[in-house]
């Protein structure tokens, strides 16, 4: 199917969806859509988009389409409930309202760090809120640039947060854009690149249990240089860090470190 088409498919959807296929690699997003549109037996874009207007089974089967391989926000929601009640207030107290420095590592589709801007919501107006996000995986930044879930990905997101931040397009909920307008998205890979300095707050969940145990040594130890005195480190429900006081952490809880 001819690359102008696409461009005028592209539109075409942003118009019914609010859904920017621009944000992703056109290359594998195209292909994508065109082995979709063949299945249906379609022949050509237009028919297609006609297909979408007429048939919300259709249509509710696209979007789904862009959804897949997602994680879940609030993963473990008693971690977030201590995040709530005790490390955002005390990072306030320490560090002030104005510029604290997040850092979400391994932030796959984005459910972690849109997570941490909804919690800090609750504290800080939106304004004051800047989370660093990065992932080694261009294509799952991208989709996370999108900020488009399904139902299961935001079961855990407090109803109130769920109302005021997603939208249902068809089967599926999109970010509100002032959420993801506090994030920033940059690849980063944490066994080969440089660390960023002076962090408040480092949340790096789920993710080393794939790594060997001197590679997670090294990471956790690399973390502890990123923090500032005093910092945080959120760590996920699957993960220990067995020689944390060696690497200069304190324990606050299962799953949060505090730099000493």
């Amino acid at each position: 199917m001819a690359l102008v088409d696409y461009e005028w498919f592209k539109k075409a959807v942003y118009d019914m969806t609010k859904i920017d296929l621009n944000a992703y690699k056109e290359k594998q997003m195209k292909r994508r859509i065109d082995t979709l549109i063949s299945k249906n037996g379609i022949t050509g874009y237009d028919n297609y988009v006609h297909l979408l207007k007429s048939n919300k089974e259709k249509f509710d089967e696209f979007v789904n389409y862009l959804t897949i391989n997602v994680s879940e926000f609030y993963r473990n929601p008693e971690q977030w409930q201590f995040m709530d009640k005790d490390v955002i207030p005390d990072l306030i107290k320490r560090f002030g309202s104005r510029g604290l420095r997040i850092w979400s590592a391994a932030c796959s589709t984005g459910d972690e760090p849109y997570s941490l801007v909804m919690a800090f919501s609750r504290h800080l107006p939106l304004s004051q809120i800047k989370i660093y996000a990065t992932d080694i995986d261009k294509q799952v930044i991208e989709k996370a640039k999108i900020g488009l879930y399904n139902e299961k990905s935001i079961a855990a997101v407090p109803d109130d947060l769920k109302r005021k931040y997603f939208t249902k397009v068809g089967p599926s909920y999109q970010i509100s854009d002032e959420i993801k307008s506090r994030v920033e998205f940059q690849q980063h890979n944490l066994l080969k690149d440089p660390y960023p300095k002076d962090y408040h707050l480092i949340v790096c969940r789920n993710v080393l249990i794939y790594f060997t145990e001197e590679a997670k040594s090294e990471i956790f130890k690399k973390f502890s240089d990123s923090l500032t005195k005093d910092g945080y480190l959120f760590i996920g429900s699957t993960e220990q860090i067995i020689t944390y006081r060696d690497i200069g952490f304190v324990r606050k809880n299962s799953f949060f470190y505090g730099k000493a």
